[in-house]
């Protein structure tokens, strides 16, 4: 019987820290022509319709790239791991499931990555980064409070040395206004 290709997912926020599937490898890698933004609000996860929280997502931009993890779901999760994803991941359609290249340290690797549309009601890719403070340090969802989010993604990202200056920047503004 033939072995199915192996499934790859690009992790860029929370995926890198909460997969929530058996990962069998993760590599650091970087996603061309694309940048980690709180350009979405979340009316589920990290807020509610009322107040609506944000969530990182991958917002198309031809001069800029994102680093992450690329995590392999281990043999024979395959299924599960994608009926898992699309239950998390694309809750309120906002989200656009896409498989992209992402360049590792052994070379490219087509990803399942989740990606913002920006045709998308909850889409939000102007917002002020002062803006994004405040939101972020009052929301709260489902999954927890969104300032808890960003501080395990900027946390996550610091241990495996990938430095974002503007998620960096916003996880001290939230800190100061809470």
């Amino acid at each position: 019987m033939p072995t199915s290709p192996a499934l790859w997912v690009f992790g860029y926020g929370s995926l890198i820290w909460d997969p929530g599937f058996p990962v069998a490898e993760r590599r650091i890698a970087r996603a061309v022509g694309w940048q980690r933004s709180f350009c979405m609000r979340s009316i589920h996860h990290r807020g509610t319709p009322e107040a609506p929280g944000l969530v990182l997502a991958l917002d198309r931009a031809d001069d800029a790239s994102c680093t992450g993890v690329a995590l392999r779901v281990k043999a024979g999760a395959e299924a599960a791991t994608l009926a898992a994803l699309r239950e998390r991941e694309l809750v309120s359609s906002a989200y656009l499931e896409t498989h992209l290249p992402v360049m590792t340290d052994f070379g490219a690797v087509k990803a399942l990555t989740y990606v913002i549309d920006p045709d998308h009601v909850q889409y939000c890719g102007s917002l002020p980064l002062d803006d994004q403070a405040r939101i972020i340090a009052h929301a709260i969802g489902k999954r927890g409070a969104n300032r808890d989010y960003l501080t395990a993604t900027v946390a996550h990202l610091a241990k495996l040395g990938i430095s974002d200056p503007t998620l960096e920047w916003l996880d001290a503004e939230v800190q100061k206004i809470v």
